[in-house]
């Protein structure tokens, strides 16, 4: 896939606009109940660069980083500076702070995974763009050691162990990670003028799958 293992500059993407996307398909029966499906098993995140923008050095920045990737040509790592980990956003990264599988004694890779709940509904993101030495792994109570008991894929997000765990053991997880995204413009505008006057350009920016 044209992707490029490069960040959006942090700096930037902070007091960006963005969040998640859902799609829901709604019919109104004639007796005015709903029926209500959704295509996508996923939600897809969408953002607006340009509320990053704070003077002509980041335009020049911006401009820089567009150009590298060609437009939508190349996708790039992202910051969600409003869900960048796998704690509470005051808290600090633990081992144990998500519950990514449970072993089956054969199986040694898998995928990490963020949970998001919501009373007893809960809901189960697949993470494939951790971010590099920030990725922490155990078996139950026990953390492990990341080169000697597994591996971590930063590009794919997967964990490969050296051995598998054992049958009903939970494999725990913590990690910071980012969103791969493109930008969803081949063009940007931008005026000197106008930025000096408050206004900073338009620069959509959406998830991809990976």
């Amino acid at each position: 896939m044209n992707f490029h293992e490069v960040r959006f500059p942090a700096s930037l993407s902070f007091g960006s606009l963005g969040g998640p996307e859902r799609r829901t398909e709604i019919v109104t029966l004639a007796n005015g109940y709903e029926e209500r499906n959704t295509p996508w098993a996923h939600s897809r995140r969408r953002y607006d660069a340009g509320l990053g923008m704070r003077s002509l050095d980041d335009i020049e920045a911006l401009i820089a980083f567009f150009e590298a990737r060609r437009g939508q040509m190349f996708g790039f790592r992202w910051k969600d500076w409003a869900d960048f980990k796998t704690c509470k956003a005051s808290g600090q990264i633990a081992f144990d702070d998500q519950v990514i599988a449970v072993g089956d004694g054969a199986t040694v890779s898998f995928p990490l995974v963020k949970t998001y709940r919501s009373g007893v509904q809960s809901y189960d993101r697949i993470i494939s763009k951790p971010v590099a030495g920030t990725v922490r792994v155990g078996v139950e109570q026990d953390e492990l050691q990341e080169g000697v008991d597994y591996e971590v894929d930063v590009t794919t997000g997967i964990v490969a162990f050296a051995h598998p765990p054992d049958p009903q053991m939970q494999i725990v997880a913590g990690f910071e990670f980012d969103v791969p995204v493109r930008f969803a413009t081949d063009q940007i505008q931008t005026s000197v003028a106008s930025f000096q006057a408050g206004q900073v350009p338009d620069v959509p920016v959406i998830e991809v799958r990976v």
